[in-house]
C-alpha cells in the first residue's frame, strides 16, 4: 500500500499560479490504461491509444480527467506533447484534493495486483 512517506508528491504534482502540474511518463500502445507505478519525479501511465495522430495525448487527457474527476477542458498537456514524460496542466482544482485522488487511485491498482 501507498502512503505519502513513500511518495514524494511535490515533484509529481507542483502547484502553479495556472494550475497544478501533473508529471507522466506514458507508455502508449498497451493493451489496457492504467497507472502502473511511479517515481519521485513522474507516475508512469499506460494508455491503450498508439502515439500517433495524437491519439495517446487525447486519451491520456480523458484518462486524467477520470482519474482527478475533472473536466477535459481543465486539462491540458503543458509539455513533452511528442515525448514520453509529459506535463499535464489542471486547471481550477486544489492540490490537496488531487493529492487524496490520486494516493486513491494508486492504493486501488495496488490492491488488484
Amino acid at each position: 500500500m501507498y502512503n505519502l512517506l513513500m511518495i514524494n508528491l511535490n515533484k509529481i504534482l507542483t502547484e502553479t499560479q495556472e494550475g497544478i502540474v501533473f508529471n507522466v511518463k506514458l507508455v502508449p500502445n498497451s493493451s489496457f490504461s492504467k497507472i502502473i507505478d511511479y517515481t519521485d519525479e513522474y507516475v508512469r501511465i499506460k494508455i491503450s491509444a498508439p502515439p500517433i495522430e495524437n491519439k495517446a495525448n487525447k486519451e491520456l487527457i480523458s484518462f486524467c480527467s477520470d482519474i482527478f474527476d475533472v473536466n477535459k477542458s481543465k486539462l491540458s498537456i503543458i509539455s513533452g506533447e511528442k515525448s514520453k514524460l509529459k506535463k499535464v496542466l489542471i486547471k481550477d482544482t486544489k492540490l490537496d484534493m488531487l493529492i487524496q485522488k490520486l494516493l486513491f487511485v494508486l492504493n486501488s491498482e495496488n490492491k488488484s495486483n
